[in-house]
């Protein structure tokens, strides 16, 4: 059983999901409702079970219920398809999976600092936790294998997508330069813990500002844009969004899970919220490779400062394409080690 809660599980699992079945194994997917999951899930074909369609979080007991339901669908549901093995990223994988004396694989790529919560949750009940060596999961050390890629690498290794200049095209203008923006939402729990600040609306104009003579601008976005952005905002198949960054001329964004995906991609990218120097992946990917670069929102003009120093830099694709290949050569094949670790497991 596979669960995902979030639409990154998807991504995540989605190659490690084909590979098990195509090896024999009857692979169940699990979910809840959460922004566009459902969405990829149908447009891939894989099937699924949605075992909490509605949810309650305005309050924190509804957070207790929707959790305590959630748990109470997948014990029920694991009992009666006779699982295995419970793989997944949430704390009730390992729940429900030592309360059933069940095989249980965790996976994460933050550190213990930015899930505080998540990881007291877990470790009481983990058999084992996967994450990347740039990962430091504090109290499930013991519990932990460390390997050496990252979750995005899962789908965006080049063992496993090929950007297609097509795709992209029926998106975007791909005979000029472009520039992709995101705004996140930063509403998860992680975020709300920390406080998390990003992209303001001030900040978001005067980038528009200074990338428009050099290109087009394409803004993806989780939050209400306000009116004067409307103009740019990207309409697109979600399947399709890795296409368009792969041939992006620069990505900024406080979403750092697409700030790591442009990274993976050897297009430069720029995060820019309350996680800057905090995330043990980012920093990694920002001071061994180069390949992402994290701001602190109190710091706006040394965003534009490196925005502009991006936009002068001669060859910039080719360069961050070396970078890209450096890391590579460091980095596993993420979906075949997992998959792997899986099934042996579950022998």
């Amino acid at each position: 059983m596979i669960q995902m809660s979030h639409p990154a599980h998807f991504h995540l699992y989605k190659n490690i999901a084909k590979q098990l079945k195509a090896d024999g194994h009857d692979v169940h997917i699990l979910i809840k409702s959460k922004d566009i999951l459902e969405d990829l899930l149908i447009a891939s074909g894989l099937q699924y079970t949605n075992i909490q369609p509605i949810a309650h979080r305005s309050h924190r007991v509804g957070i207790i219920f929707d959790t305590l339901l959630r748990m109470w669908r997948m014990g029920c549901y694991v009992k009666k398809h006779h699982i295995d093995l419970l793989t997944g990223c949430s704390a009730e994988v390992a729940q429900i999976g030592w309360l059933l004396h069940k095989h249980r694989i965790n996976l994460g790529e933050d550190d213990a600092t930015i899930i505080p919560q998540l990881i007291k949750l877990i470790k009481p009940f983990a058999e084992r936790y996967y994450a990347p060596d740039s990962c430091n999961t504090g109290p499930l050390e013991p519990k932990t294998i460390h390997y050496a890629g990252y979750h995005k690498l899962a789908y965006l290794h080049p063992n496993k997508f090929t950007p297609s200049l097509e795709t992209a095209s029926k998106h975007v203008d791909t005979t000029k330069p472009y520039f992709l923006l995101r705004f996140a939402k930063l509403n998860a729990y992680h975020d709300l813990d920390n406080a998390a600040h990003g992209i303001s609306t001030e900040v978001a104009q005067n980038l528009i500002d200074l990338l428009a003579p050099h290109g087009n601008i394409y803004i993806t976005s989780e939050r209400p844009l306000e009116p004067q952005f409307e103009k740019y905002r990207l309409n697109i198949n979600p399947l399709d969004i890795h296409h368009v960054m792969a041939f992006a001329t620069l990505y900024i964004g406080d979403s750092q899970s697409m700030a790591v995906e442009a990274a993976m991609l050897g297009t430069p990218s720029i995060r820019f919220n309350d996680f800057a120097g905090r995330i043990g992946v980012l920093e990694e990917l920002e001071h061994k490779y180069q390949l992402t670069f994290g701001i602190s929102p109190r710091q706006p003009e040394v965003l534009y400062s490196k925005v502009k120093e991006l936009l002068s830099t001669e060859n910039l694709k080719e360069l961050f394409a070396d970078r890209r290949q450096r890391m590579l050569a460091e980095k596993i094949d993420v979906t075949d080690y997992l998959t792997r670790e899986i099934e042996q497991l579950a022998k």
